[in-house]
């Protein structure tokens, strides 16, 4: 049974910014890059796809994937970090430059968060739709952030796609069906995690079985949300085997099934 984690941020193991809570949390599980490698390959996790939040993080997916032959990187801007980049132009240059590395297969993850709202809403449009630009000129496709910002999302999306089919997932998907019906229709995929395992929402769940198998990939996010029956420890890439016997008995189906699926679609996406 061989699995890809379509989205992990690994790459932060062993750096020491005391303003990234994503490099706080992995100095707390105390484990090197090529230990969590070694647990996930043990669980059928052949490959990940390290997924930057910023510039930095992305510079270090990059760097990581490099090094080794299973990793590959995607390069992007997170919503909550666009108050930060809008008035900065450096960082444009510096992803034309690393998105020419055969190892970045992605943009992203960008989009929109309205929950949070830890970036104005008019500067989280703005740097995703540079982004948008830069897949679009790559030729790459989009790993999108979206939380409660479904209806402005589609907005985009569509006047984007007017002009230029864009390639992409929904990472960490909590959509309505409507969302999936419009993603579905948009020839999106859908990125299901550890939210599915302790998940209290049934109409959520009963989301994640309509899914079409064409359209499902596998995610950890790590080092968050972690799986049941993990919960309350750092995740880690080797927990998309748990998500993956999850999702299968939810959907009445056999886990080595959904890995053959979910593994191809990914392989067909990123082209990897």
């Amino acid at each position: 049974m061989k699995l890809i984690d379509t989205h992990c941020h690994i790459q932060d193991i062993g750096h020491h910014d005391k303003t990234n809570n994503t490099t706080k949390l992995w100095l707390k599980l105390n484990k090197t890059i090529d230990q969590v490698i070694e647990e996930a390959k043990k669980q059928g996790v052949f490959e990940l796809i390290v997924v930057g939040c910023n510039l930095d993080e992305s510079i270090w997916a990059v760097e990581m994937a490099n090094k080794y032959p299973n990793v590959f990187s995607s390069i992007g801007i997170h919503p909550h970090e666009a108050d930060k980049y809008v008035n900065r132009k450096d960082w444009i240059d510096k992803f034309q430059l690393l998105i020419k590395n055969p190892k970045v297969v992605a943009i992203g993850e960008c989009g929109l968060d309205f929950h949070y709202n830890y970036s104005q809403q008019s500067n989280q449009l703005t740097i995703l739709k540079e982004q948008i630009k830069l897949a679009k000129t790559s030729d790459k496709p989009i790993i999108f952030h979206v939380r409660e910002a479904f209806d402005k999302f589609w907005e985009v999306l569509d006047k984007y796609n007017l002009e230029h089919q864009l390639r992409g997932l929904l990472h960490s998907f909590v959509g309505s069906q409507h969302d999936l019906e419009v993603a579905l229709r948009n020839n999106l995929y859908i990125g299901i995690n550890g939210i599915a395992t302790f998940c209290r929402d049934n109409s959520l769940l009963d989301i994640y079985k309509k899914v079409p198998n064409r359209a499902i990939v596998l995610e950890t996010d790590s080092p968050y949300l972690t799986p049941v029956p993990f919960r309350g420890m750092i995740n880690t890439p080797k927990n998309v085997k748990q998500i993956a016997r999850f999702l299968a008995e939810l959907r009445g189906q056999k886990v080595e099934h959904l890995a053959q699926f979910s593994t191809e679609n990914s392989q067909k996406l990123f082209a990897i």
